[in-house]
């Protein structure tokens, strides 16, 4: 249960650094490896590691995963 409470603290607090289409990117400047970024879209969570572009942990919707990845890969440059 601490875990879970840590986790879920954790979560909230992290900075949101962008907002689009439901879509909710957060990150923290420095976390531990790999490099990665947390994607919100309503109950469905996701990590997307920065490096590969790819999904790391959790699940989004197809579509959605494909707006991430695109919006990742304007910012990635």
């Amino acid at each position: 249960m601490r875990n879970q409470l840590n986790y879920c603290i954790h979560h909230l607090t992290m900075p949101q650094i962008s907002i689009f289409l439901g879509i909710i990117i957060k990150m923290y400047y420095r976390e531990h490896n790999p490099p990665h970024f947390h994607a919100d879209y309503g109950e469905h969570k996701a990590i997307i590691d920065i490096r590969k572009l790819e999904l790391w942990s959790g699940y989004l919707p197809p579509r959605v995963l494909g707006l991430v990845i695109e919006w990742a890969v304007t910012k990635k440059s």
